[in-house]
């Protein structure tokens, strides 16, 4: 999402393609191979660049390419949603826009009350089956949804999900409650999204970024109650002499149902301190003391 045309979405600090390249260089270099897009990201033009990144510094068999469906990308009936006709036709936009004929992990964006779970499940399980799509995802919903469409899934006896991306992060622990049981449960693996709360925990209480003092979203995170968290990271990266963000990122790295956090790299520092927390181990008592300040709160999903 950090990476598309600022003029076609909704955030306008995204880095443009000659900006955004020396990252995909980057992460090819230290060995990050999963890349996550979305066709909504800044009007498509995020995953148009993902795509020729891809031919530029990689090859597309050493990438784990993943996009999603579900948001509005145009008026009518194919432009948004979990029809099939959505589905279908938004699948052959984002592969047109990757250039690519396939997908490696596709995601449902967001739950969609108005298609049948039958009609999505199967639309989606056409994908796998004509080679367009490897395996199946899905995006934050209540987990009672993830279970009807598993559900759904299993009855039908089609492809079910292998992949769950949802916020979670050390500030939004929400989805500890249900959603991470289940996944553990059945075998579904964790990518969450803002695993560094919209930077919050990479930084000190109170200092700004220009994506936090102008991102609509960033600034729901300003909530009074996470500061003893973000002190919390701090005192131990201190401890460390590690950026916070590292611990961050190895408090989320110890919970087994985590496959792969989905890092917004926009500094040349966000990926090293992303790799360097895969060595990072943090002790008991660490873990405890990042732990106690969290205060339960709603479920966020953007």
């Amino acid at each position: 999402m950090s990476y598309g045309v600022a003029a076609e979405g909704m955030h306008q600090w995204t880095l443009d393609e000659d900006a955004a390249a020396p990252f995909f260089r980057q992460a090819v270099e230290l060995g990050v191979t999963f890349w996550d897009t979305a066709n909504v990201y800044q009007g498509g033009t995020s995953e148009e660049f993902v795509g020729r990144a891809i031919n530029r510094f990689s090859r597309r068999e050493d990438v784990v390419l993943a996009t999603k469906v579900s948001g509005k990308m145009h008026d009518g009936p194919g432009g948004r949603g979990l029809s099939r006709k959505a589905v279908l036709e938004q699948a052959d936009a984002s592969l047109r826009r990757l250039g690519t004929d396939y997908i490696d992990v596709y995601y449902i964006h967001r739950f969609d009350p108005e298609t049948p779970a039958e009609e999505t499940m199967a639309t989606l399980h056409g994908l796998v089956q004509a080679g367009k799509v490897r395996y199946l995802g899905a995006s934050s919903m209540w987990a009672w949804q993830f279970a009807k469409l598993q559900h759904v899934a299993v009855l039908g006896g089609w492809t079910p999900f292998a992949a769950m991306q949802d916020q979670y992060n050390i500030l939004k622990r929400e989805e500890e409650r249900d959603m991470i049981p289940m996944c553990l449960d059945q075998g579904v693996g964790l990518t969450p999204y803002s695993p560094l709360a919209k930077g919050r925990a990479a930084r000190p209480w109170g200092a700004q970024t220009a994506r936090s003092a102008s991102d609509a979203v960033a600034k729901a995170f300003d909530r009074d109650v996470d500061r003893p968290v973000v002190d919390a990271i701090q005192r131990v990266a201190a401890a460390r002499e590690v950026p916070m963000a590292q611990v961050a990122l190895a408090w989320l790295l110890t919970k087994p149902v985590v496959s792969c956090p989905i890092v917004g790299a926009t500094k040349p520092h966000h990926l090293r301190d992303a790799v360097a927390a895969l060595a990072l181990e943090l002790t008991g008592d660490e873990i405890a003391e990042l732990e106690a300040p969290y205060t339960p709160q709603d479920n966020y999903w953007w």
